[in-house]
């Protein structure tokens, strides 16, 4: 008698849960927010029992970059060993901002510096780069 696998169906919003609570325990040594809620994860897709994140990094030539890719995919492959695959795939090409930044992690932040950083960076942007636009306009 010849023995059948028995391959059980992923449910994607299920693993998407598990996948996010995963990267809520990876964090920059650099930053005590996790990499979720610091808005690294810019794609994630589940797709028969694959699982693909797209990171991105909070500064360019970030030298731990690796690290972080490593980590993330090893606690997605803990946190889901049902999945036949786990890729990371480092972003190096989409710029970070901090609008990125989930609301629990601008809670993070406010409570680590005492005040919101990401509005803070935010109203700096705009007072820089709002006004070169709207020189660049009227030249």
């Amino acid at each position: 008698m010849s023995e059948q696998k028995v391959v059980k169906k992923l449910d994607p919003e299920e693993v998407k849960k598990k996948v996010i609570e995963a990267l809520r325990n990876v964090y920059d040594p650099e930053i005590p927010v996790n990499i979720y809620d610091l808005g690294l994860v810019y794609d994630l897709k589940i797709d028969d029992g694959k699982i693909k994140v797209r990171l991105g990094l909070t500064a360019p030539g970030c030298p731990i970059a690796g690290q972080i890719a490593f980590m993330a995919e090893e606690a997605i492959r803990q946190a889901v060993p049902e999945a036949e695959d786990v890729e990371i795939e480092l972003d190096l090409e989409t710029p970070w901002d901090p609008r990125r930044v989930t609301p629990e992690g601008r809670k993070q932040l406010k409570e680590l510096f005492g005040y919101d950083v990401v509005e803070e960076w935010i109203q700096r942007y705009d007072e820089i780069y709002g006004q070169q636009g709207q020189q660049n306009k009227q030249g």
